[in-house]
């Protein structure tokens, strides 16, 4: 019979997704089939699953980290912000509609059943089922309706170990506070609290473990100090991406508002010859770039209005004009061709609006979401390269007649005529190792990195992390079995 337990957080960003995944390793070396679960997330950095559905990023790296394919049910309700006020819903990886946020929080109609059926199903097949919370519990005036913390918790009869973060400060008041907060119902849930991100000498925060316990009455799994490597794992959270200095090959990012699927620059961040500087608002694209590579994006009208707002336009015509290369994925795609038309608002507000015009070519958001995974190749050396689609739209024009890749003999993307400015649909393409070397040696720069074989080093250096840290005997003892 299988067991879970729910690693939720006194915070949104408090490590939740990372413990999980560590955890879900270290299980999985003492010989446990460990299956990841997160009833509810809010993310535009999505993974696809092999039946062509969409799940959270951390999902997709949680159920790598357990030796199993990604699948719907581990993440039944996906959240993805289109604006400040609106989102699109994937319900069991399929998109259900956008919805705003103030009829979201009074309609949850079917999603709680949508989240009990998903974790039944995967306890079905594995001795332990690890569930992650998002955000906080302690976020009392969210508890209505609630399916993503201490709702769940209770509609399932799962334990719960509560995890703070004394990076950010305050950790005793985080786990203590949150306590005091709760309702009965839900604090008899918790059965334990972990803290995590210490920096410096363990003993030195010994007084406050106890002092937690003291008023808290809960025990403590263990004190995490800080994973030096979790900058090396995929990022869910556009909080969690940074830059990344490395050698004289700079990539330069503009920080979308609605960026998406940014696990794109995940790869070229390991490069020790690459920097990744990733520039945010309010700041110049500087000039020295080896290649500007424009991001996905959840809103690809609302994100070149905010690109165009903050200059960046400019910027990178001026990148263009001095013989730099420019590289458009998805949304950066659409965003460096000539005109972008969303008559039905698919994609956000609806309206027509002219790109940057360094491809010829033009996108109409119409048609049904492509949603699967890909294995192409490049048409010129004839590299493979496996990948992903996630997108709404059609972009077709002269620059499409030079594409430079190969999906099931298909062409895919568009190369501009002095060869210097690219755009694709492809997601995920520079995990492919050939692929990526190939690329960058365009830009003078040789890679002879195995980019899958790090991350499956640092997921196993993750899971040593935990092994050392936290008392996982008592974890696994905390569990409880599933009910039907």
């Amino acid at each position: 019979m299988a067991r879970s337990i729910m690693i939720q957080g006194t915070g949104s960003n408090v490590g939740k997704s990372l413990v999980v995944a560590g955890l879900a390793r270290a299980f999985v070396r003492r010989g446990l089939n460990v299956a990841p679960f997160k009833p509810q997330n809010m993310s535009n950095n999505a993974a696809v699953t092999p039946e062509g559905g969409e799940i959270g990023r951390a999902q997709a790296l949680q159920a790598r980290a357990a030796r199993r394919a990604p699948h719907t049910d581990m993440n039944p309700v996906l959240l993805k912000p289109e604006t400040d006020t609106g989102a699109q819903v994937i319900v069991h990886g399929k998109r259900r509609g956008t919805r705003s946020a103030g009829s979201f929080m009074r309609d949850k109609s079917g999603l709680l059943e949508a989240a009990l059926e998903s974790f039944h199903r995967l306890a079905a097949d594995a001795d332990l089922v690890l569930i992650e919370g998002a955000g906080s519990p302690a976020e009392t005036n969210l508890r209505k309706g609630d399916i993503a913390n201490m709702g769940f918790a209770c509609a399932a009869d799962v334990p719960v170990v509560l995890v703070g973060d004394i990076h950010r400060g305050g950790v005793i008041a985080q786990v203590v506070g949150t306590q005091a907060v709760l309702e009965q119902e839900d604090l008899d849930r918790i059965v334990g609290f972990a803290v995590n991100r210490f920096r410096g000498d363990l003993s030195l925060f010994d007084a406050g473990r106890d002092d937690i316990v003291e008023r808290t009455g809960w025990p403590c799994l263990g004190v995490l100090p800080w994973f030096n490597d979790a900058w090396r794992l995929p990022a869910e959270d556009m909080m969690d991406i940074a830059s990344h200095k490395g050698g004289a090959c700079k990539v330069i990012v503009p920080q979308l508002e609605r960026m998406a699927n940014f696990d794109d620059l995940d790869p070229l961040s390991a490069e020790p010859g690459v920097s990744v500087e990733i520039v945010p608002p309010g700041r110049a694209l500087p000039g020295d770039a080896a290649l500007i590579l424009i991001p996905g994006s959840k809103s690809t009208i609302g994100d070149l209005n905010f690109l165009r707002a903050q200059g960046w336009d400019i910027d990178i015509l001026a990148h263009a004009r001095r013989g730099g290369h420019v590289l458009g994925l998805c949304g950066g795609y659409q965003i460096l061709g000539k005109t972008i038309d969303d008559p039905d608002g698919v994609d956000g507000r609806p309206g027509k609006v002219d790109g940057l015009g360094l491809l010829d070519v033009h996108t109409v958001m119409a048609g049904q979401k492509r949603v699967t995974l890909t294995e192409a190749s490049m048409i010129e050396d004839d590299i493979p390269v496996s990948g992903y689609e996630i997108h709404m739209g059609r972009t077709e024009g002269a620059d499409c007649d030079r594409a430079w890749l190969s999906i099931e003999g298909r062409d895919e993307g568009a190369v501009s005529r002095n060869g210097r400015v690219r755009g694709t649909y492809l997601h995920g393409l520079f995990s492919s190792d050939g692929f990526r070397a190939r690329f960058l040696a365009d830009l003078g720069h040789e890679s002879d990195l195995l980019y899958e074989d790090g991350v499956e080093d640092v997921l196993d250096a993750l899971a040593d992390h935990l092994e050392q840290y936290l008392d996982l005997d008592l974890l696994l003892k905390l569990a409880q079995p599933v009910k039907s």
